[in-house]
């Protein structure tokens, strides 16, 4: 197993137990959200229902916001201390579809997309809101696989890096 400084080796278990804490809540409210079915007619039901409004508010931040701290963040860290070079967002992932931590590319540059679509869409179009958010939960695997597959390949490669 290879060291890293204590500065690197600091900022990579802080990193990992982010995106650990983001794919958690990610995770129960994708469980929540989706615990029936959701259709454009559900949704036409946010400007009454505080609830479900919550519940689509947060699942559209949490997977947001975990795709970012894991594709903004976590890769670039990931990369430099793998001794790869980090880039732009399009090489960094290309890059890490040849390492395997990722699928694809072009699938994380469609679930990009695919956030905006469900932020922009949310007053607009009550049918696209609920296509995009059916989207969004059936691709919540992809960002749990990416975060796990970087983080095994941490573990494997560098000494204090265990948890979380």
């Amino acid at each position: 197993m290879k060291a890293l400084s204590p500065e690197v080796a600091g900022r990579l278990r802080a990193l990992l137990k982010i995106c650990a804490l983001e794919l958690e809540y990610l995770q129960r409210i994708d469980a929540s959200l989706f615990a029936v079915p959701l259709d454009d007619a559900t949704i036409r039901l946010l400007p009454q229902d505080d609830d479900l409004s919550v519940r689509v508010d947060a699942f559209v931040a949490r997977f947001g916001r975990l795709q970012d701290t894991l594709g903004d963040k976590l890769l670039p860290v990931f990369l430099g201390v793998m001794g790869e070079r980090s880039g732009a967002m399009l090489e960094n992932l290309d890059r890490a579809e040849k390492l395997g931590l990722l699928k694809s590319a072009d699938t994380w540059m469609a679930l990009r997309k695919l956030r905006n679509r469900m932020v922009h869409e949310y007053v607009n179009d009550p049918a696209e809101l609920a296509s995009a958010l059916l989207s969004a939960h059936e691709n919540v695997f992809l960002l749990a696989d990416a975060y796990r597959e970087i983080r095994r390949q941490l573990v494997k490669t560098f000494d204090g890096l265990e948890s979380p």
